[in-house]
């Protein structure tokens, strides 16, 4: 496990003046204020195995280069909102040389697109990514074999042909004159090992790490907590789209909040979102988000997952804030209004 990058998360933290301004700010307004209400700060960090656990995990990527001019990335790896058709073409399209909008994509079509594995354990970026890499890689070598030009050739693909310029000389390759359509594949399976009998192996090739930070007051009467800002620093190896990657961790914020103050199943009770409630954009603070990026050598640029490490350390650095706002300690979640209004008045606050 890589403790260094568990430490750059918490340090992105601590380097900006926010942890120990706003844990003295919250300790002045402690000391100062008269009323029912108490500010806290809190820090949650967390680390995540990104994978199967110790499982087989490959996945399958082929990218072909058509008689007919066409380019065309085959990826199975489905996109259930979090982005992942854009990441793997991306990084497809770095790895050949080409830009994005050269490239047609299928998306998860079992009669045309290899095996690209499941859509969790925050594993498309790092093994389906990776396989995109190494098709992309491969159909290159074959362009570069064919016009007998070396590695830092470039490529530029034109109307019904291929152009290779190495040195300021160009050769092309007509496209309708090939024998057959040009397939690049790419095959990643991260390598990890069976535990043993005590529990012992390489049950993940990589980890995720993150620490963040939960700045809220708590109504002492009502046991209502409000959050004024979260800050989350992520280590993800290498970030191949920010955009994309705030909008996961703004996402596993919001559900790491309903985790800690609002979802809870109740059979019979909570079967619909009426009953069961998460959370609106009211509910979600200002979120203030620091991209660690420590290279993962065996992901796609340096990438790896970010899914579900958004989510982890959300719950635990809002229950240290309430702690440090009330002094009790959250032992049951969802911290709902009942709940910590107990726990204050067994703590003689109430």
């Amino acid at each position: 496990m890589r403790c260094l990058s568990a430490q750059s998360s918490a340090e992105r933290l601590r380097e900006r003046p926010r942890w120990q301004a706003l844990r003295a700010e919250a300790e002045a307004f402690n000391a100062a204020t008269k009323g029912r209400s108490r500010r806290g700060v809190g820090v949650g960090c967390m680390w995540y195995g990104i994978g199967n656990t110790a499982l087989a995990n490959p996945s399958d990527m082929r990218v072909v280069l058509g008689r007919d001019g066409t380019l065309t990335l085959y990826n199975g790896a489905v996109d259930i909102g979090q982005g992942s058709a854009t990441i793997m073409l991306q990084i497809c399209a770095d790895a050949l040389g080409l830009p994005v909008s050269a490239f047609r994509q299928v998306v998860g079509d079992t009669d045309l697109t290899p095996d690209a594995g499941k859509t969790s354990a925050s594993r498309q970026t790092f093994v389906s990514g990776k396989a995109a890499e190494l098709a992309g890689l491969d159909l290159r070598a074959q362009i570069l074999r064919l016009a007998n030009a070396g590695p830092d050739s470039t490529l530029r693909l034109a109307e019904g042909r291929i152009e290779i310029i190495e040195g300021g000389h160009g050769r092309s390759i007509p496209l309708d004159r090939l024998e057959a359509d040009l397939e690049g594949r790419g095959r990643f399976d991260p390598p990890t090992s069976p535990l043993d009998d005590k529990g012992q192996g390489v049950p993940y090739a990589t980890y995720g790490f993150a620490a963040q930070l939960a700045d809220l007051s708590v109504d002492l009467d009502l046991g209502t907590v409000r959050l004024h800002r979260i800050v989350a620093a992520h280590d993800l190896g290498k970030a191949v789209n920010p955009l994309l990657v705030e909008g996961q961790i703004q996402g596993g914020i919001a559900q790491g909040i309903g985790l800690a103050l609002m979802e809870e199943y109740l059979p019979g009770r909570s079967e619909n979102l009426h009953d069961y409630l998460i959370p609106s954009i009211g509910d979600v603070p200002e979120i203030e988000i620091h991209l660690v990026e420590d290279p993962e050598p065996l992901g796609p640029y340096g990438a790896k997952g970010i899914g579900e490490p958004a989510l982890v350390p959300t719950a635990p650095a809002i229950f240290g804030a309430i702690r440090h706002a009330t002094g009790v300690v959250v032992r049951h979640a969802p911290c709902l209004p009942h709940r910590l209004r107990a726990l204050i008045k067994e703590a003689g606050h109430g």
